[in-house]
């Protein structure tokens, strides 16, 4: 059997995973296919290339040793494909990655609107989007950064913080009794059910530290955002959202006391020149975005004297 490029992508994407599971998804095949072409590619070269245990896949010293000449080859080669697909249509595309924002909308109509043609790669991850930028497959990434879940980095990208400590605010049904006032308490919806994306990175340990410190243990369901909003709207949950969402007629936005939860906003890019060319629309985007949100407008005007400057918000 001859290597392709294809066997070194899934190779890379069971080390990204650490699990041939969540690696099968991310390539788009069912799992016993992927263990399969595994055994296959470990014969070709001779040995063992990852540790199988119940808690995942490691790689082997010949694992890593594979594994450090496939990333630039998968890395070129991915390149190769977006270089020539621009070429054919005539222009370069600008990759953007980004994890879930209210302010995606206005950067991406910025970015058209200054000759750019982005396109747009979601995912809850934002270690998975700063490996994309690192490996060539993403341009720039919009991130967050959960509080005390530091990411892993890529020493060869370069950061542009946007806010140093965004708070995270409550989306409750608008007839729960807590959304009467403009401020919650965590003991205000210890008695409700809370849903929480474990997906993203960090978050999940991050609401059980803030539990532990309140003293609450509410019952939780996991989730992504689109069914955390759903439920909140016919009264199922309680969830924790960015400050930027806005109210609804089902849905009451409330800042939490103390501020208990928080993240960072970060920029990436592999030059501080492709930093440079995105960065203004975007944060213009999100100034934008938190003009919109009163909950959040209003935090701003009382407490963003502890953030850096604030555009106006008139």
């Amino acid at each position: 059997m001859d290597l392709e490029v294809r066997h070194l992508r899934a190779l890379c994407a069971i080390a990204d995973t650490g699990s041939l599971h969540r690696a099968a998804r991310q390539l788009g095949v069912a799992q016993p296919s992927l263990s399969t072409q595994l055994r296959r590619i470990e014969q070709e070269l001779g040995g063992a290339l990852f540790l199988r245990a119940r808690s995942g896949c490691r790689p082997t010293p010949l694992g890593r040793l594979v594994l450090s000449r496939a990333r630039p080859l998968v890395a070129d080669m991915r390149a190769l494909v977006a270089e020539a697909r621009a070429a054919a249509v005539g222009g370069p595309e600008l990759r953007v990655g980004s994890t879930a924002s209210k302010a995606l909308a206005g950067w991406l109509r910025r970015l058209r609107g200054h000759g750019q043609d982005p396109t747009l790669h979601m995912n809850v991850s934002p270690n998975a989007l700063l490996r994309m930028v690192a490996e060539g497959q993403l341009d720039v990434a919009f991130v967050h950064e959960v509080e005390g879940s530091p990411l892993r980095i890529p020493p060869e990208l370069r950061l542009r913080v946007l806010m140093e400590r965004e708070p995270q605010f409550v989306s409750l049904p608008t007839d729960h009794p807590a959304a009467a006032k403009s401020e919650v308490t965590l003991p205000d919806l210890a008695e409700d059910r809370w849903m929480v994306d474990p997906t993203v990175d960090g978050e999940w340990d991050a609401v059980q530290r803030m539990f532990r410190a309140a003293g609450v243990n509410p019952h939780v369901l996991h989730g992504d955002y689109y069914t955390a909003d759903a439920l909140v709207a016919t009264g199922e949950v309680v969830a924790v959202c960015q400050p930027t969402h806005a109210d609804s007629p089902t849905m009451a936005v409330r800042r939490l006391h103390g501020d208990p939860l928080g993240v960072r906003l970060l920029l990436a890019a592999r030059t501080e020149t492709d930093l440079d060319g995105v960065y203004p629309a975007l944060e213009e985007a999100y100034w934008e975005a938190a003009r919109q949100a009163p909950a959040y407008r209003e935090w701003l005007e009382r407490d963003g004297e502890r953030q850096p400057p604030v555009p106006a918000l008139p």
